[in-house]
């Protein structure tokens, strides 16, 4: 069956989430045009290996690329390399920065989140970089064949992962954070100690409860020195910022459109203007319930579900208020050295946590909010991950004081019905 035969799509962003809006329109049968705008040169590719199987040289640039130019092709989906500059809602168009109107029925906004530039004087320096295109990760690939000291900005997933990949080729990193701990906003205090262990075990060094101050250059305009809030000064020919991100909302404000930490969709993925959507990293998503705050997530996963959401709505969309909501249960990993950290659920707010496994290099962390199952931080038992997203999904889970006896078993309970 086909539908919308007469309609145009235009996806803004060619990231994950624009590339699975794409082909999942014509997975769900979506006869109409549909355009992929992206500004980055090449074939659409994935990013998450930028941070570990590229960065080592494990993989080349035709890896990063999940489907060839000649499926676009086939798909008839119209890959345009271009920047969009503004949307015409009143005239439905998308206008790109080579002059070109693109005509659209219905726009999804994929736009993505940029990275936060680090704040410090000589942050413009040579040898200062980001992580986030192919084109950083290339030249960072060529900057590390003759780095000495290297510094990271910032202990979440892509600085932990950074290091984790180029310490697999002799280097060895010194990450500064400001909180007490790697992670901070992403793990409960187990999984983070167990990280940072990892990561001292393999030489990065850690210097938490301070900030990046100013960074220095010699006459040539070159990094050297890296200056921290309580005065220690860090040698540094390589230092990396991965301090953050924020949504990309440039279109979306340009537009009129409401913002609010990201562009602001209903629990059907739609804007104030029910012709435009927005998808990952760059959506603001109120709750379903219509109570409580907005979510956004930077997260492969909730890339994906979210587009092929909005790619069954875009496919029916005579469905309107009939259809369901979204409600996808968010899910996360990251591979460290010879650790896997697998999520469940969202942790964020947790007030207590119960430690199931051996507590060292294989376990799993039971977060609860509230008496209820919040979340699940599995460490290299991914059978537990498997469990805890079937419960958190289905809505049982065991209560703190079943999970936190000697013989608890996660698998089993999931197994058992609870």
């Amino acid at each position: 069956m086909t539908h919308g035969a007469d309609g145009r799509v235009v996806v803004v962003g060619a990231g994950i989430a624009g590339q699975q809006v794409a082909f999942g329109l014509r997975e769900q049968g979506y006869a109409g045009a549909v355009a992929l705008v992206g500004d980055e040169p090449g074939a659409p590719y994935e990013r998450p290996p930028l941070t570990k199987a590229y960065l080592r040289g494990d993989i080349g640039p035709d890896e990063l690329e999940p489907r060839p130019a000649e499926l676009y092709r086939r798909e008839r989906i119209d890959l345009v390399r271009a920047r969009a500059e503004r949307i015409d809602r009143a005239g439905r168009t998308v206008v790109l920065d080579d002059g070109r109107r693109l005509p659209y029925d219905r726009l999804v906004l994929a736009t993505g989140a940029r990275n936060r530039p680090l704040r410090a004087p000589g942050g413009d320096l040579e040898g200062v970089f980001s992580l986030r295109t192919r084109r950083e990760a290339d030249a960072l690939r060529e900057a590390l064949a003759g780095a000495g000291s290297i510094v990271v900005a910032g202990a979440g997933f892509i600085g932990l992962e950074f290091a984790a990949a180029v310490s697999a080729h002799g280097h060895k990193a010194t990450i500064v954070e400001s909180r007490a701990r790697p992670l901070g906003r992403a793990v409960s205090a187990h999984t983070a100690a167990h990280f940072t262990s990892l990561h001292e075990r393999h030489g990065t060094g850690f210097v938490f409860g301070e900030e990046v101050a100013a960074l220095h250059g010699d006459r040539a305009g070159r990094v050297r020195e890296v200056e921290l809030t309580d005065g220690t000064v860090l040698p540094a020919d390589l230092v990396l910022a991965a301090v953050g991100a924020a949504p990309d909302t440039r279109l979306a404000e340009g537009a009129g459109l409401p913002v609010d930490d990201g562009v602001a969709v209903d629990a059907r993925l739609r804007t104030r203007d029910p012709r435009v959507l927005a998808v990952g990293d760059c959506a603001s998503m109120a709750p379903a319930s219509g109570t409580g705050p907005r979510l956004r997530l930077e997260s492969v996963q909730n890339a994906l579900d979210q587009a092929s959401y909005a790619a069954e709505r875009l496919a029916r969309p005579d469905e309107g208020e009939d259809a369901p909501p979204y409600g996808r249960l968010p899910w996360f990993w990251s591979d460290q050295y010879d650790s896997s950290l697998q999520i469940a659920g969202l942790a964020a707010g947790h007030d207590r946590a119960v430690l199931v496994g051996d507590g060292d290099e294989a376990f799993s962390v039971l977060l609860y909010r509230r008496g209820a199952l919040a979340a699940v931080e599995s460490v290299n038992r991914p059978a537990d991950h498997m469990a805890a997203r079937r419960l958190l999904a289905e809505g049982r889970a065991p209560t703190p004081e079943q999970a936190a006896a000697p013989d608890f078993s996660l698998r089993a309970f999931a197994r058992a019905g609870g």
